[in-house]
C-alpha cells in the first residue's frame, strides 16, 4: 500500500558503521533503532506515510485518541472523552495540563488548528486523502477544553479517523510543511543529520509516563543483513524489517505487521478485462509454495485484502487453493470466445517492497505462465511502481498484473474499500456500480452491522469482481537487542512507541 508500505531507498553501505551516520555507543541512556530508509520528512500531517510514522507517532506528536492494535479499542490520548452529539457532530473533552515542547500549553484551539490543517488545508498532506478523502470537516473550539467537529454526513468512525491527525501548536506554518516538529510526545527532536541520523531527546515537561530512555538515535541502512549485524554486534537495540533467514536467533521476533501482498489485475485491457481470466489467475497462484519456500513461513495465505483484527475480515473468506486444472480450463474457454489470452501481460513489482520480492514475482510468473497467459516481470523503482499504484494510471502500457502491499494500519475496511475497491478509488483500476453501493451503505454502519458489511462486499469482491489475487497476510520481523524488553504488535511497523521500551532487568539507562 502507498501508506503503510515501506520506500525503500539505498544506502550503499557494506558494512554496520559504513557511511549513513553513526548509531552512537551503547551507553545505557540511547536508544539506538535502525531503520530500512530515512524518513521522507517528519512533517506530522504526513505521519500516515509508514518511513515517517514510525519515528514521529506518538514519539515527538500524538492525536486526540489512539487505537489499541490489539483490541481495536480507542483510549483517551489528549482527548479524555468524546460522544456523538447530534448526526453530524462529535465532541471531545480536552485533556488539561499538557505542554508543547515549546514550552506552550496545549488547548482545544491547538487541536481545531490541527485538524484544520491537515485536513482542510492546502497542504496536501496524506492523511488528508488516505482518511478523509475529498471531505472537509468543521472544526469549532468551543473552549479550551472542548472542542467539535462535525462532517458533511454522519460519520461513526470520526473519532478513528481522527486518530491519524497529530497535534501541533497553533502557530506551526500553514503554508509550508515543517522539516522539525513540535509536538506534546515524549520525546523532542535534538537534531536531524540528513542522509545521517536523527536524535530526539526525553521531554521532561511530558504530561504522561515517562520513556526509560533519556535520548533515541534513529540510523538507516537498506541492507536486511547489515540491520540484523548490527544488532549481534550490538550497534543497535532494535532493527526493523529483517530477512527470514534471521528468524531462529534469539535476538529476533516476528509480528503481524498488517500488510497483505497481492496481485492488482487491471481490468481495462485484454485478457485481464475477463473475468474468466482474472479467476484463472486467483486459482494458479500456489500461495502455500511462496509462504514457506520464498517468505520463510513469516506469512499466511490470504483470500481478502484485510488481516484478522481489521473491522470487516471475514474468517469464513479462505485463501484459494492451487488449482492448475480448473485455471488452464478457464483460459481456455476464455481463448475460444475470441480473448487474446497470448498477450502479454506486464508484471510490475517493487524492488525492496518485502523479502524475496523478486522470487516471488519469478514464481508468480511461472505459475501464471502455466496455464497458458504470456506473462513478463518488470522489477520497478519506488517512483515508477507509484505511476503504475495510483491514479491517473499510465496508459498504453497494455494488461499489467501489479504485485502490491497493502497495510491497513486503521483498524477498518473503509480505509481499505476506499482505495482499493471503488471504481474511481485512487488505488483501483475498475470495479462495479453494486459494489460501490454497498462501500457507501456499509460506510454508513456500526458495530456488528459494519463487520457484516464490509465482510460480505469483501466476498463480494472474490466473487463477481476478481480485480484482486490476493497472496499473503504479512508478519514483520524485528530485531532485538539482549538489553531490552519490546513486545511488537500490528502496529510496530507503523509507529514504534518508543514508550513502550524498557531495559532488559540489570540493565543501566
Amino acid at each position: 500500500m502507498l501508506l503503510a508500505g515501506a520506500v525503500l531507498m539505498s544506502s550503499g553501505c557494506a558494512v554496520a558503521n559504513s557511511a549513513g551516520g553513526d548509531t552512537g555507543r551503547a551507553d545505557g541512556r540511547t536508544l539506538r533503532v535502525v531503520l530500512t530508509q530515512e524518513p521522507p520528512t517528519l512533517e506530522p500531517c504526513e505521519a500516515s506515510l509508514t518511513g515517517t510514522g514510525v519515528v514521529v507517532r506518538s514519539n515527538i506528536t500524538e492525536p486526540l485518541v489512539e487505537r489499541d492494535p490489539t483490541s481495536g479499542e480507542l483510549n483517551p490520548l489528549l482527548a479524555t472523552t468524546w460522544k456523538q452529539t447530534a448526526p453530524r457532530t462529535w465532541t471531545f473533552d480536552i485533556r488539561s495540563g499538557v505542554t508543547f515542547q515549546n514550552g506552550a500549553p496545549f488547548t482545544a484551539k491547538d487541536a481545531a488548528f490541527s485538524i484544520d490543517r491537515a485536513v482542510n488545508s492546502d497542504l496536501a498532506c496524506n492523511v488528508e486523502g488516505y482518511v478523509f478523502g475529498n471531505d472537509d470537516l468543521e472544526v469549532e473550539a468551543v473552549n479550551d477544553g472542548r472542542l467539535t467537529v462535525t462532517t458533511e454526513k454522519p460519520d461513526p468512525i470520526l473519532p478513528l479517523r481522527l486518530s491519524f491527525v497529530e497535534i501541533v501548536p497553533r502557530t506551526t506554518d500553514t503554508e509550508a510543511k515543517v522539516r522539525v516538529p513540535v509536538g506534546t510526545g515524549p520525546y523532542a527532536v535534538r537534531s536531524w543529520q540528513a542522509g545521517a541520523a536523527i536524535s530526539l531527546d526525553r521531554f521532561d515537561g511530558y504530561w504522561g509516563e515517562a520513556p526509560a530512555f533519556a535520548r533515541a538515535r534513529y540510523v538507516w541502512r537498506s541492507d536486511a543483513s547489515v540491520r540484523a549485524a548490527m544488532i549481534d554486534k550490538g550497534e543497535a537495540e532494535i532493527a526493523v524489517a529483517l530477512d527470514p533467514m534471521e528468524a531462529e536467533k534469539d535476538t529476533t521476533v516476528a509480528y503481524p505487521n498488517n500488510e497483505t501482498t497481492a496481485l492488482r489485475l487491471d481490468g481495462r485491457e485484454p485478457p485481464l478485462d475477463d473475468i474468466r481470466v482474472r479467476r484463472a489467475i486467483d486459482s494458479a497462484v500456489d500461495r502455500d509454495g511462496i509462504v514457506d519456500a520464498l517468505l520463510g513461513g513469516l506469512a499466511e495465505p490470504a483470500g481478502q485484502l484485510v488481516p484478522p483484527g481489521v473491522v470487516g475480515h471475514s474468517d469464513g473468506i479462505e485463501a484459494p487453493r492451487q488449482d492448475v486444472a480448473e485455471a488452464r480450463a478457464l483460459v481456455r474457454e476464455a481463448e475460444a470466445d475470441g480473448v487474446p489470452t497470448d498477450r502479454q501481460i506486464t508484471l510490475v513489482a517493487r524492488n525492496g517492497m518485502f523479502s524475496g520480492v523478486s522470487e516471488t514475482a519469478e514464481a508468480l510468473q511461472y505459475q501464471m505462465r502455466q496455464i497458458g497467459l504470456n506473462v513478463r516481470v518488470r522489477m520497478a523503482d519506488t517512483a515508477t511502481h507509484l505511476q503504475y499504484q495510483l491514479r491517473p494510471l499510465p496508459e498504453d502500457v497494455g494488461p499489467v498484473a501489479l504485485l502490491i502491499m497493502h497495510g491497513n494500519q486503521a483498524g477498518d475496511a473503509a480505509f481499505t474499500t476506499s482505495q482499493y475497491l471503488l471504481s474511481d478509488g485512487p488505488q483501483s483500476t475498475f470495479g462495479t456500480e453494486t459494489l460501490d453501493r454497498r462501500i457507501a451503505e456499509a460506510g454508513a454502519l456500526s458495530g456488528h452491522e459494519r463487520q457484516q458489511a464490509f465482510a460480505g462486499l469483501l466476498a463480494e469482491q472474490n466473487e463477481s469482481v476478481v480485480q484482486y489475487a490476493h497472496l499473503a497476510h504479512m508478519n514483520g520481523l524485528l530485531g532485538l537487542s539482549p538489553s531490552i524488553r519490546y513486545e511488537p504488535d500490528s502496529a510496530t511497523g507503523d509507529e514504534l512507541r518508543l514508550t513502550e521500551v524498557r531495559p532488559a532487568e540489570g540493565a543501566k539507562h
